[in-house]
């Protein structure tokens, strides 16, 4: 490991603007570090073992670091010893401490397409325009940060499909931020992520700040898949230390601050929190496009009701097959299609969407739709169905209502906040009655669809391009 140490050297010496001694091996080097560093500055030996190791450190490596060092002046070397890996020596490191640094690693490795990863990639092909915004992923193992590859970056900015044979991106420069700014726009799924986020955080001497939204897995974890509290108490430990949050709806602003208030019992202040409404912006749909969507997805001339959203126990599907197959055995006429991604607990919902297949009901899931599918449905449909028991925000709500679709939606939350502006019914999504009532009502009142449909006209109308600036700004400022 020798040589790669020499080599990384001058780089950390550089990132810190001083002199180092010369080395030519193991001991003259762990005398240039000794005299490099001053071990005791926990941000100074956060940077030393990201720089030489290529691997970033948890908060307790740092923290144990530094305060062996008071005893043993040759702690850091030790440490940076036992933490580089064959596989973290192969890799090329550089300090970045101008541009800006935007996470985006899930969304740059996954097919799927969650509102998660809607928003992140409607934002970045925006903020790629910026001159000084750097996209980065992690290593195998969310070990360090680094540079996407240009599939990658497709990916983000695009949407580019993943291929079957495409290979996992390996490691190949390692980006190391250092009194910069760095900015994750999606949540850290992963607590080995997690974990050297909140060392970075608190130690790179860097401004953070992340894009925030929901807090479901807290308060509603009876709806979150098994595990996902404890992982995102992980992410949560992160976001503690960081400089600035931005959610995606004042519902979600008010939870972040709850949070936030509880924070000085643990001695830490916590971040800034700016909301800033996701847009509720208008997809194109020319004639060929309404017309193909139109032979996938209408039957006949039967009233078309839509539901978007990924089958998981929180989206509230279950209900809405209890409630259309009663609208059906009441003799009212009509199809219901699913336009969303699997997702855990899923089955449940599949096997009763079978069992009213077999009965003869129009009733389908669209998997992997596509944008173009997407927004045509929202046109074509009578109105659109989005009960959910808790959401950050809600996009199919807001998307359905800015083609002018009117939507049945949860009367409370982040739903309620945005259908204030009219177009929707608002239900009870724990009542069944209720949003079976609501459903029948826009099956069978025309004077009620169509003043809701002028109202959904009417709304005040956003796009990615304001929200991408908006949150540039919010983040930022």
């Amino acid at each position: 490991m020798v040589p790669v140490w020499l080599s990384r050297l001058p780089i950390l010496a550089d990132a810190l603007g001083r002199d180092h001694l010369p080395a030519r091996d193991e001991a003259s080097f762990a005398k240039a570090l000794d005299a490099l560093i001053d071990a005791r500055d926990r941000s100074e030996v956060w940077l030393a073992l990201s720089v030489l190791t290529g691997r970033f450190p948890g908060e307790s490596l740092v923290l144990e670091t530094a305060r062996s060092s008071e005893f043993d002046h040759r702690a850091l070397f030790h440490a940076v010893r036992g933490e580089t890996t064959r596989e973290s020596a192969a890799w090329r490191v550089v300090v970045e401490h101008e541009k800006t640094l935007v996470d985006v690693a899930d969304t740059s490795t996954s097919t799927l397409a969650t509102g998660i990863q809607r928003v992140v990639r409607e934002v970045a092909k925006r903020w790629a325009t910026v001159d000084s915004v750097r996209f980065i992923g992690w290593t195998k193992d969310w070990q360090s940060l680094r540079d996407l590859e240009a599939s990658e970056i497709a990916r983000v900015e695009r949407g580019t499909a993943r291929g079957e044979d495409e290979e996992e991106a390996t490691a190949d420069v390692v980006v190391v931020p250092w009194r910069t700014t760095y900015i994750l726009l999606e949540v850290s799924a992963e607590p080995p992520r997690s974990e050297r986020m909140r060392a970075l955080a608190r130690f790179s001497g860097c401004r953070t700040a992340a894009l925030c939204y929901d807090l479901i897995p807290v308060t509603s974890s009876e709806t979150s898949s098994p595990g996902m509290t404890g992982v995102f108490a992980h992410y949560m430990a992160a976001l503690k230390y960081f400089d600035r949050l931005s959610t995606i709806s004042q519902a979600t602003a008010v939870e972040y601050l709850g949070w936030r208030d509880m924070l000085p019992a643990a001695g830490v202040t916590g971040p800034d929190i700016v909301p800033v409404l996701l847009p509720a912006s208008v997809g194109d749909s020319d004639e060929a496009a309404l017309e193909a969507a139109r032979q996938r997805l209408v039957i006949g001339t039967m009233p078309l009701v839509l539901v978007v959203g990924s089958h998981e126990p929180r989206k509230n599907h279950l209900a809405i097959l209890q409630a259309a197959e009663i609208l059906w055995r009441e003799g009212h006429v009509f199809s219901l299609s699913f336009i969303g991604s699997r997702s855990w607990r899923g089955d449940e919902f599949h096997d009763r969407l079978r069992q009213l297949q077999e009965q003869g009901r129009p009733v389908e899931s669209v998997t992997k739709a596509s944008d173009t599918l997407l927004w045509a449905a929202y046109r074509l449909a009578r109105f659109t169905v989005f009960p959910s028991l808790n959401e950050g925000f809600g996009l199919p709500v807001a998307e359905s209502l800015a083609v002018g679709t009117p939507v049945v939606t949860s009367g409370f939350g982040s739903t309620a906040e945005i259908a204030a502006d009219g177009g929707a019914i608002l239900v009870d999504p724990r009542d069944d009655d209720d949003l079976t009532s609501a459903m029948r009502r826009l099956l069978t009142d025309h004077d009620a669809l169509d003043r809701l449909r002028g109202e959904a006209e009417n709304r005040p109308r956003s796009s990615w391009d304001e929200y991408s600036r908006d949150l540039w700004q919010a983040l930022l400022a």
